[in-house]
């Protein structure tokens, strides 16, 4: 028996990176797969993809900023499956802002609103249709969610929010059943990376990649599928008395205090992969 079977679950960011390896692995476990985003060509590729592959899913179109957007999404899904056993919030955006009093508007306010308060209207209208059964909430929050970046108060602000959201919640439904924990990611190779950064083929983008992985103690950058195995971990079962948690992938880079002898230490750098 797979870990997933008969298990409906929705997945909002799901055209690409850590979202679109999530929906695979669920497909792949035995899950009918509600791929959502606002990317409607490119989840409707992530859907057929599954489908391609003997799994079940189906792709919908969703804003998570946008109240009624949810609320129409719900509602197909309502009419259709009647209830959810998973719901993994994870759409999200970065973008490039300076310090506080340089920070944009408008780059704060859009972060905010599909970072953090997609993450809560998502879990407000979909939480009724788990009442019944109980199941289980994983939110995409981000190692930024508990420690700083440099001229990213945005993307640390709404992180940090969706850390506390998700223990708001796992405390809100412990007793109906109903668990919530957020993944923090570290630098995983995804569209978003490829976004801020550049390439893997772009100067800029090989010297962000070379210098996440030299203060990275594995040496290297993440996979979506990586992240992906930890959305089923705590999708499933096996994951029956953890909620209220937020696991961390990010190779070790925020298990130390400072860099120290990593400075000085040749042989650190020429050990990355």
């Amino acid at each position: 028996m797979k870990r997933l079977d008969q298990y409906v679950c929705v997945i909002s960011g799901a055209a690409t990176g850590i979202g679109r390896a999530s929906a695979k692995r669920f497909a792949d476990e035995g899950a009918m797969v509600l791929c959502a985003d606002r990317d409607e060509e490119t989840v409707q590729k992530t859907a057929q993809e599954i489908r391609d592959s003997g799994g079940e899913a189906e792709a919908y179109y969703v804003d998570v900023s946008e109240e009624e957007s949810v609320k129409a999404l719900t509602e197909k899904v309502k009419q259709k499956h009647a209830r959810i056993d998973v719901l993994f919030n994870n759409a999200g955006i970065d973008r490039d802002g300076g310090k506080v009093h340089e920070y944009p508007v408008e780059a704060f306010d859009a972060i905010i609103n599909i970072d953090l308060r997609g993450t809560f209207l998502m879990s407000k209208y979909m939480i009724p249709l788990m009442l019944d059964r109980g199941g289980s909430i994983i939110n995409t929050s981000s190692m930024s969610g508990s420690e700083a970046d440099f001229e990213r108060v945005g993307y640390n602000a709404a992180k940090g929010g969706v850390n506390n959201l998700t223990k708001a919640t796992a405390f809100d439904y412990a007793r109906q059943g109903i668990r919530a924990n957020a993944i923090a990611p570290g630098t995983i190779e995804t569209p978003l990376v490829d976004k801020m950064a550049g390439t893997e083929e772009n100067e800029g983008g090989k010297t962000f990649r070379d210098a996440q992985k030299w203060v990275t103690p594995m040496g290297r950058l993440g996979k979506p599928e990586e992240m992906a195995s930890i959305a089923l971990f705590l999708a499933s079962s096996d994951s029956s008395f953890v909620t209220g948690e937020i696991i961390t992938g990010d190779g070790g880079l925020t298990a130390y205090t400072w860099p120290a002898e990593m400075l000085f230490e040749k042989g650190w750098k020429d050990t990355t992969d």
